[in-house]
């Protein structure tokens, strides 16, 4: 009997789900799990048995939480919740270790779990790939592969990129080139960092056929959360070009780099955009752009599928670089 009763108590325990946060529904049912976040739209809450599930805002009847929430009533001012009670139709109670007070669903703009200024450890990142072949009067192969990821560690961040891409058309090589770009950066607050970084290109068919480029300058960090993150940086850097007939080029150069991104109904979409625009100090060219702007839809947790519009454009002394990309490919992320 002793031991037919610590194996119902063991199953008990054992059946206890690991999250803590339910939400009732207008038409009387509940989902139990963790909530993530809510956009306006959609409030996504990840489940044991379904993984995450957006659910219309416009369906919450009421919810609580053990977790500490950020729930924002317009888009500047925030109250950190300790926890949420659940409240009549409509409402919800916010507990703060004042009075608890209820305010309405409907005033709800945005929640989602305050991020740490120093975070003990993330890491990052996605893949993209895009593969084309076209059998007509004219062959094409073209690969595209794209490598993003971040990694923090308390106040620092490190950033990595790398890039191939690849063209044939009947057989002859048309584009041919690949990058990789380190940058490290050290917040000295919530907002501001300082980073250096490392670049570095190579095209075997442009004329300009080396880039090299090493730089240091401030960022601000304008956001940084479940629902995207937002960056700037102002670099002041040191720039080496190498041209197919032998010239070089050596000089600073100012730059301003940017990097955001935002997910979209309940993290089902991904909108994002990044790049670089400089300016050289001297008489070496006019300027140059290496930007992206793309879409990515998930698929599962890990994999999507990702539409991309690229654009290089470098004006140097002895040769130029003007190449556009426009990718439809499978991606993982982590």
């Amino acid at each position: 009997m002793l031991s037919r009763t610590l194996l119902l108590l063991s199953a008990s325990f054992a059946a206890i789900p690991a999250f803590a946060d339910t939400v009732w529904l207008t038409n009387g049912d509940r989902v139990s799990g963790q909530i993530r976040f809510f956009d306006g739209a959609k409030l996504l809450i990840q489940t044991e048995f379904g993984g995450s599930i957006p659910i219309a805002w416009n369906k919450v009847a009421t919810l609580e939480s053990d977790q500490e929430l950020l729930i924002k009533e317009d888009a500047v001012v925030g109250e950190r919740a300790k926890s949420l009670r659940r409240g009549p139709s409509g409402k919800v109670i916010l507990v703060n270790g004042e009075a608890p007070r209820a305010i309405e669903l409907a005033s709800i703009q945005q929640i989602m779990k305050p991020k740490p200024v120093i975070e003990d450890f993330t890491w990052r990142g996605n893949i993209d790939a895009g593969l084309d072949y076209e059998r007509s009067e004219s062959d094409t192969d073209d690969y595209d592969i794209d490598l993003k990821t971040k990694a923090r560690h308390g106040n620092w961040r490190h950033n990595a990129t790398a890039g191939y891409h690849r063209e044939l058309t009947n057989d002859l090589v048309t584009t041919d080139n690949w990058d990789g770009e380190y940058a490290l950066d050290r917040f000295i607050d919530e907002h501001w960092f300082w980073q250096g970084r490392l670049e570095y290109k190579r095209d075997k068919v442009e004329e300009l056929e080396r880039q090299r480029n090493y730089g240091t300058g401030p960022g601000y960090q304008f956001w940084d959360d479940e629902l995207g993150a937002f960056s700037v940086a102002g670099l002041l850097s040191r720039t080496a070009y190498d041209y197919t007939n032998g010239e070089h080029d050596n000089f600073y150069a100012l730059s301003a780099k940017w990097d955001y991104n935002r997910y979209l109904l309940g993290k089902a979409i991904e909108f994002f955009t990044n790049g670089e625009i400089g300016k050289p100090l001297g008489n070496v060219g006019d300027f140059s752009l290496d930007a992206e702007i793309g879409l990515r839809y998930k698929v599962t947790d890990w994999a999507s599928l990702n539409l991309k519009a690229e654009r290089e454009l470098v004006n140097g002394n002895e040769g130029e670089i003007d190449d556009s990309r426009y990718t439809l490919g499978f991606g993982v992320g982590w």
